[in-house]
């Protein structure tokens, strides 16, 4: 048994050797999430801990991060050629410089193919995509990334709302918090579901956690895909009579087109046919009434056009993942309950 002098964790042979990886302007919440529960994951039949972490930087030394905390590591270099359990690159808004250093890159790619796994946080995904591992796999990102790595890297198969997804050996997960989330997937993978679950009640966070990363984003702003600002204006139009007439019929006329022309033209420059945008139009108004207003649920999807509470229920479990009572309860910013 021997004590490493960087973070003083007892290691043995069976221990799990975890690497982190990061660089400058890291999210602080990025590294602490999943390193914090696992640092003191702990194999149920034998109390001891299951994994030793470190992490590295591609020169070493004190590396900032997006808060005032910077972070000591260990150069990248320095672990070449050493047993790796699990490998998890960090995001942070400096992943976009430090995947244009072919140096980082050469050695993220050294370091992942000593790894038995594979993981990324938020945009940690990018350096992944940079450097093959994603191509033809599905992966995450935060919602924020998710335009620029599909721009950057189309042959990954990126999905928008998982809050994590593994792949082979590869796991990635969506943004900040999200990678405690896959932290504690990947221990109750090595070390068993109760491990995980005391890893969550010590963090009070859920063990499996209800909705996919939807329910936080914008829904329009997640998943847009037109840059002209062809149908601007019809959106503005829409939002104002989401309970009234919304055919494709009426949609054509405020345009000053053929039903056939504008339904093709839509559908093309948006990725998504009217119908859809509407639905997710209706969402987002449904979903800041519930966040700032006290109507009742059916009043709301009245209002919005969904035409009866059920029907808007349907809508929020299938695009978010949780009904429209449980958005509610996460994320009313008034005090007072409906």
């Amino acid at each position: 048994m021997t004590v490493d002098p960087e973070n003083q964790n007892e290691t043995t042979d069976d221990v799990r050797q975890v690497l982190f990886v990061i660089y400058a302007d890291i999210s602080l919440l990025d590294l602490a999430g999943p390193l914090q529960a696992i640092s003191w994951a702990k194999d149920t039949e034998t109390g001891r801990l299951g994994y030793h972490s470190s992490i590295v930087s591609l020169t070493g030394g004190s590396v900032p991060s997006d808060t005032l905390v910077a972070i000591d590591t260990q150069s990248m270099a320095s672990w070449f050629g050493k047993k790796i359990d699990t490998l998890i690159v960090v995001g942070g808004d400096g992943i976009y410089p430090a995947i244009q250093d072919s140096n980082f890159l050469g050695s993220v790619t050294k370091l992942a193919s000593q790894s038995s796994r594979v993981c990324s946080v938020c945009s940690g995904a990018l350096a992944l995509a940079a450097i093959g591992l994603l191509d033809g796999k599905r992966a995450v990102t935060h919602w924020e990334d998710s335009d620029a790595l599909r721009r950057m890297f189309p042959a990954v198969a990126l999905e928008d709302d998982p809050i994590y997804i593994k792949d082979g050996n590869i796991w990635t997960s969506a943004g900040v918090t999200a990678g405690t989330d896959m932290a504690l997937a990947v221990i109750a993978e090595d070390l068993g579901k109760e491990a995980a679950l005391e890893r969550a009640q010590a963090l009070v966070t859920y063990m499996v956690r209800p909705g996919g990363q939807s329910q936080f984003s914008p829904v329009l702003e997640r998943q847009k895909t037109e840059s002209s600002g062809r149908f601007e204006r019809l959106h503005r139009w829409i939002r104002k009579n989401l309970s009234g007439d919304l055919t494709s019929e009426r949609l054509a006329a405020e345009e000053g087109m053929s039903v056939r022309s504008f339904y093709r033209l839509y559908t093309k420059m948006m990725g998504r046919t009217p119908a859809k945008s509407i639905e997710m139009l209706r969402m987002e108004a449904a979903r800041e009434y519930l966040e700032t207003s006290n109507l009742g649920v059916k009043s709301v999807a009245f209002r919005c056009g969904f035409g009866n509470e059920e029907r808007m229920r349907r809508a929020f479990v299938r695009l978010i993942g949780v009904p429209p009572n449980e958005y509610r309860k996460r994320f009313k910013l008034t005090a007072d309950s409906p």
